[in-house]
């Protein structure tokens, strides 16, 4: 699945070397020139599509935390979980087991797991008509007749509870290793839920 807009080969170029460059090095260590280098494409291409290294970097993190949660909602698809706070505990579980995996992704999105569904860029990066996990909770939490008084900002709190304590228990292993640690993270996320 392609879920950049557009079809241009030179962008997914672009795209594709730029995460790697990224990934591998780092953006600060990372040039324009390295990534177009490797993409076999002009600098003056690049520009045409970013206006500079952090707008590519900004637009493949959202990309790839929208992936994550993407990829668990397809999973979740074929568990056929009964019960919203478990759907929702279910995919956040897949996140954090895929970021274990690939603890590089993890350093790249850093803290930034909420761009996949938040960022204001989505429509222009993402192609594809909804956002799935964030049309998930708030359909689950009407049709559980669930009270929140912001489904849309609690969802946002839960993501961003995720992003930022994974990124220290996975890369840091503190204050807990992270199987000790999901118990107390999905307690705290079904509290949200059913407040």
């Amino acid at each position: 699945m392609n879920v950049f807009n557009g079809k241009n080969e030179k962008r997914e170029k672009i795209l594709k070397e730029g995460f790697f460059l990224f990934q591998q090095k780092g953006t600060e260590n990372t040039s324009i020139q390295e990534i177009v280098d490797r993409a076999g494409v002009a600098k003056g291409t690049f520009y045409l599509y970013f206006k500079d290294k952090y707008d590519l970097q900004e637009q493949l993190i959202i990309k790839q935390s929208y992936e994550l949660f993407h990829h668990a909602l397809e999973k979740l698809e074929q568990e056929k979980k009964k019960e919203f706070d478990e759907e929702i505990i279910f995919i956040i579980n897949d996140v954090i087991d895929e970021l274990i995996k690939n603890q590089h992704l993890l350093k790249f999105i850093s803290r930034n797991l909420s761009f996949g569904l938040y960022s204001d860029r989505i429509s222009e990066i993402i192609d594809e008509n909804n956002l799935g996990v964030k049309d998930l909770f708030l359909k689950g939490v009407k049709e559980n007749n669930i009270k929140l008084e912001n489904p849309d900002i609690t969802l946002f709190m839960i993501i961003e509870l995720v992003g930022s304590t994974c990124f220290s228990v996975i890369t840091k292993n503190k204050p807990i290793a992270m199987e000790e640690f999901k118990p107390f993270l999905y307690r705290t996320i079904k509290k949200m839920i059913n407040e």
